[in-house]
């Protein structure tokens, strides 16, 4: 087999920009009076699998390789969204750029890998006939008529080009086109190192023979210029082969994942934060020693001013903080570098994230700020169940697509992070259980046996108001309240509540959650040397000074508060 290894000159490259320019303007009118219309796009999957072709994203570990071949993963993700759902009728014309768009930098088309004049060179747009060849191939296998197909100019072996199941694309007028024989529609999917072209069909293929595929005689191995060491070509980069970098797309700050951060970041990660004015994500962040840092602080100004409008609680309020969130994973998308091949999302964004397609062709882990939305629904229906009456518990459900988007990115994470062992009793090996931080501001100070309950929340039933307003009557507590009384008028009638919500006599702080994320004040109150008494929800099992009960069992909160109050010198101190 041949080897290409020549320097491309200007003058190749002026004649090869005319020469396109006069055949695109020729097939730019005749699309205009005899171009196809693009097809329309479903979000169902219906029916069974009639084609299937699976390509690996990458065919180099080569540090010099990475940033092109990154590149081209970028223009897959893009070309994908524009592909995947597309219905094809029967007797439909497909035609690849009347679907996907003329490759640029403004739809966020990047420098990915083109295989001209024997080289493999850097466009904008490269690497998008990894897709055609994959629709020619799963076309062939569905027995479609093709009516319009270009074989590579240039080889790779064990390619699709030396198999004859290639199809090269270049805007416009090298176009693959074919014509569907049965209803199907197209899925196209970026796993971590794997394309998915998928034809769905509730018919069963009709396949009478494949159509007659002529090898292209060329067999010479193409060059890339990354590594073909011809340093004198106009095209040659000396800055390439930088490798790859790890992006991290933060959300709301915990101590626990600055730490986790500050230990696993290097030189040259990005850092992505919501705010460059103020907020505690500029300045608890450790943000020293990447390579970028880069904001979206006019989310978080729109997130802010939103949020003062919305109530404190119910369905309104949780649509538009789910928006929220989707407007600032769109934000971050935009600015990921391309070699940016690994991820680390906060769990918030990442259902957004996945939607996009972002995720593609990307390994992440995901720091988990609350509950899977399958167990945070599951939790919150018992509770209901239990609780009929109350207002809060059924005020609002994530829709199924949310959901569903949440559990597939989850499943194809490398780990999930966080120092909430109950939001990870789900991950299994992928778990990173982080140690959780103690504040010692408050270190020190003494809980008096005779003080007030510190409920240290707001008065929701997930909160478990409904179980500490019954442990206050049947033992005759003084309660202090955390927050705001969200769940109705009149709630805490006959309990005796005291004036302050942190007093410094504070007896013990209890917190029955059937729900809790993040139980800082529990764990300030551990600092302190306060006793807590928790159910298990709140992640803080076997932490010394802690008083743990199943969630939701009421008689055995009441009976630890008891037992703790009679005896506060057996309390158990954190050591």
């Amino acid at each position: 087999m041949g080897t290409f290894n020549r320097e491309h000159t200007r003058k190749q490259a002026v004649s090869f920009w005319i020469k396109s320019r006069i055949f695109q303007t020729q097939r730019g009118v005749h699309n205009l009076f005899k171009g196809q219309s693009p097809l329309c796009k479903t979000s169902e999957k219906r029916g069974q699998t009639v084609a299937v072709s699976r390509s690996p994203l990458y065919s180099s570990n080569q540090p010099a390789e990475i940033e092109l071949q990154a590149g081209k993963i970028q223009n897959l993700r893009i070309a994908a969204r524009y592909l995947n759902g597309i219905q094809i009728p029967r007797d439909g014309l497909f035609s690849f750029w009347a679907q996907v768009p003329r490759p640029s930098k403004r739809l966020g088309f990047v420098e990915g890998r083109e295989l001209r004049e024997g080289c493999l060179v850097p466009s904008v747009g490269g690497g998008l006939c990894q897709i055609s060849n994959a629709l020619f191939d799963v076309a062939l296998q569905a027995g479609f008529r093709i009516v319009e197909r270009h074989a590579h100019s240039r080889q790779f072996p064990e390619s699709r080009a030396a198999l004859g199941r290639d199809a090269t694309v270049y805007w416009n007028y090298v176009d693959l086109q074919f014509q569907a024989n049965i209803p199907v529609r197209l899925d196209v999917q970026l796993s971590r190192d794997e394309l998915t072209v998928e034809f769905f069909s509730e018919e069963p293929a009709l396949i009478s023979h494949f159509p007659h595929v002529v090898k292209s005689p060329e067999r010479a191995e193409a060059e890339s210029c990354e590594t073909c060491g011809v340093i004198t070509c106009f095209r040659h980069r000396p800055d390439i082969g930088q490798g790859e970098v790890t992006a991290w797309l933060m959300d709301s700050w915990m101590p626990e994942l600055d730490r986790y951060l500050l230990k696993k970041r290097a030189n040259r990660d990005w850092l992505f934060l919501p705010t460059v004015h103020g907020g505690m994500a500029n300045y608890r962040w450790s943000r020293k020693g990447f390579a970028q840092v880069r904001h979206s602080s006019w989310q978080v100004l729109h997130r802010s001013f939103i949020s003062r409008r919305l109530k404190a609680q119910g369905a309104e309020r949780q649509r538009a903080l789910l928006q929220m969130d989707a407007n600032l994973a769109a934000s971050y998308a935009r600015k990921l570098p391309p070699l940016a091949v690994h991820l680390t999302v906060a769990q918030n964004l990442l259902p957004h994230l996945w939607k996009s397609g972002v995720l593609g062709g990307r390994s992440f882990d995901v720091f988990m700020n609350r509950l899977p939305a399958t167990d945070l629904h599951a939790i919150l229906d018992v509770a209901a169940t239990k609780f009929p009456f109350s207002p809060t518990l059924q005020d609002f459900r994530a829709d199924a697509a949310f959901v569903e988007a949440e559990s597939e990115a989850l499943a194809a994470a490398e780990k999930w992070i966080s120092p909430h062992p109950v939001i990870l009793s789900r991950a299994g090996k992928k778990g990173l259980l982080l140690p959780w931080i103690f504040s010692n501001n408050e270190a020190g100070r003494k809980a008096d046996p005779r003080g007030p309950v510190i409920f240290p929340a707001s008065t929701l039933a997930r909160k478990g108001c409904y179980e500490m307003r019954e442990a206050a009557r049947r033992l005759n507590l003084t309660v202090a309240l955390g927050g705001s009384v969200l769940e109705s008028g009149g709630f805490w009638d006959g309990v005796n509540l005291a004036s302050q919500a942190w007093p410094e006599n504070a007896g013990l702080v209890a917190l029955p959650a059937w729900v809790e994320h993040q139980p800082r004040r529990l764990l300030k109150a551990v600092a302190m040397g306060i006793p807590v008494v928790a159910s298990e929800a709140c992640g803080l099992k076997d932490i010394p000074g802690v008083h743990t009960f199943p969630t939701g069992d009421l008689d055995a909160f009441v009976e630890l508060i008891e037992n703790i109050r009679a005896n506060p010198l057996g309390r158990m101190k954190r050591s």
